[in-house]
C-alpha cells in the first residue's frame, strides 16, 4: 500500500501535470515547426500569437456568457475556440501580405526574418495587451473536475488520492485530436503532400508545380491555428496572463529543437520531453519518500532539485546541451 500511495502521489502532482503541459507546449512547437520548415526562419511573435489568439476566445467567451450561452459541464472557451482561431488566421495572414511577403518576394537571408519577427512580436504584444489588458483573467466555467481526490480516495481505499481536472483531460484529448488531424493533413491531402515537398527541396517542388504562396498560406493558417489552440488549453488548465506567453516561448522552442527543428514528429516528442523534465526536477519528493523509506530515515527537507521558479531554467539547460551535443534534435533529418 506504501508503494500504492507513493505512485498515487507521483500521479497526481507528476504524471497528470506533465501531461498536460507537455500537451501545450507540444501544440506550440508544432506550430513553430511549421513555419521553420515552411519559411526557414525561427518565428520569435509565435508565443504572442498565442496570446492575441488566446485574448480573442476570452473576449467570445464573455460575449456567450454574458448571453447565457454555454457547454454545461464543459468550458465555454471550447465554443468561443472556432471565433479566436479565425482571429488569429486573419492576424497572421495580415501580418504576412504586409510584413514578411515583402522580404520574401526580396528573398531576405533567415536572420532578417528573424530579427522581422521580433519586431511583430512586439506588435502582436502591445496590441494584446492594450485591448484586453495585463491583469490575470480566469477562464475557468463548466465543471471542475472528471474525478476528485477524494472520489479516488474512497474508491481506491489509499491514503494518496488522484484528481484529474476538465482542462486536462480536454488539454490531452485536444492535442491527440490536432496532431491526429495534423499529420492526416500532411500525409493524405494533396495540399499536405505540397506542403512537405515544398519543405523537403523548394526548386523541386517549384518545378512540380507547387504554388508557393498557397503553401506560405495554409502554413500560416495552421500555425495560428494551433497557436491559439495551444495558447487556450493553457489559460484553462492555468491562467491567462498576457507575459506568461512571451515566457512560454523558451521551453516552446526547446521543444521544436529537441525534437528537430522542422520536424512534427520531432515538434511533440519534444514538448513532453521538455515537461516532464522541468515538472521532474522541480518537483519535491518528501511526501513521496516518507512511503517508501523507514520513518527514522524520512527526509527532513522538500527533497527539491530546484525551486519551481527556475521551471524555465530547465528548458535553458537542456536546450543547450542538446544544441551542443546534437544540434539536429532528436529526430534528426525530418521535415515537415
Amino acid at each position: 500500500m506504501e508503494i500504492l500511495n507513493a505512485l498515487a502521489l507521483l500521479t497526481n502532482f507528476l504524471v497528470i501535470p506533465a501531461l498536460a503541459y507537455g500537451s501545450q507546449l507540444a501544440l506550440g512547437a508544432l506550430g513553430v515547426t511549421l513555419i521553420y520548415g515552411i519559411l526557414r526562419f525561427s518565428n520569435f511573435a509565435h508565443g504572442e500569437m498565442m496570446a492575441f489568439g488566446t485574448m480573442l476566445v476570452i473576449l467570445v467567451t464573455w460575449v456567450f456568457q454574458a448571453q447565457g450561452i454555454s457547454l454545461g459541464v464543459l468550458p465555454t472557451e471550447l465554443l468561443a475556440l472556432p471565433f479566436g482561431i479565425l482571429g488569429a488566421v486573419l492576424l497572421a495572414l495580415g501580418t504576412d501580405r504586409i510584413v514578411y511577403r515583402f522580404h520574401r518576394v526580396k528573398k531576405s537571408p533567415p536572420v532578417i526574418f528573424l530579427i522581422v519577427s521580433l519586431a511583430v512580436m512586439f506588435f502582436y504584444s502591445g496590441l494584446t495587451r492594450f485591448i484586453i489588458g495585463p491583469a490575470d483573467r480566469s477562464m475557468g466555467d463548466g465543471a471542475r473536475f472528471i474525478f476528485t481526490a477524494r472520489e479516488f480516495k474512497e474508491w481506491s481505499g489509499l491514503d494518496e488520492g488522484i484528481a484529474l481536472r476538465t482542462t486536462q483531460g480536454i488539454t490531452v484529448v485536444v492535442t491527440l485530436l490536432c496532431v491526429a488531424a495534423l499529420f492526416w493533413f500532411l500525409n493524405r491531402t494533396r495540399a499536405g503532400k505540397s506542403m512537405r515537398a515544398y519543405s523537403d527541396n523548394e526548386d523541386l517542388a517549384l518545378l512540380s508545380g507547387v504554388n508557393p504562396e498557397r503553401v506560405v498560406l495554409i502554413a500560416w493558417i495552421l500555425a495560428a491555428a494551433l497557436a491559439t489552440i495551444a495558447g487556450t488549453m493553457y489559460g484553462m488548465d492555468k491562467t491567462f496572463k498576457p507575459f506568461i506567453y512571451l515566457q512560454l516561448l523558451l521551453p516552446i522552442f526547446a521543444s521544436a529543437i529537441v525534437g528537430g527543428l522542422g520536424s512534427p514528429i520531432g515538434a511533440v516528442a519534444g514538448g513532453f520531453v521538455i515537461a516532464f523534465s522541468e515538472i521532474t526536477v522541480t518537483f519535491a519528493y518528501k511526501r513521496v519518500l516518507t512511503y517508501l523509506i523507514p520513518g527514522d530515515y524520512a527526509p527532513d527537507g522538500l527533497v527539491q532539485l530546484l525551486s519551481t521558479e527556475y521551471k524555465f531554467a530547465v528548458s535553458f539547460v537542456i536546450l543547450v546541451v542538446v544544441l551542443l551535443v546534437r544540434p539536429t534534435g532528436i529526430f534528426r533529418g525530418q521535415s515537415v
